[in-house]
């Protein structure tokens, strides 16, 4: 750790996790240890295979319902 408080991973680390220069980083607390994962781009996140799958049937009936709620 630096004198400001910096933090300096090593160079392996930081290739393996994808930490390059000015990109944004999130920094938890996990059991009292630092942990430090990047953001993921939008292209990123859009390249992921989706964690919820509805159908168009299931994505109409939750629009019906939704609509009756705010019609209320």
């Amino acid at each position: 750790m630096g004198s400001k408080g910096e933090l300096f991973p090593p160079k392996e680390l930081r290739e393996r996790l994808g930490l390059r220069p000015n990109r944004r980083v999130l920094y938890r607390e996990v059991d009292g240890a630092l942990v430090v994962e990047p953001v993921p781009s939008v292209e990123e996140l859009l390249a992921r295979a989706p964690k919820v799958e509805v159908t168009v049937g299931e994505l109409r009936v939750l629009r019906r319902e939704l609509s009756g709620k705010a019609e209320a």
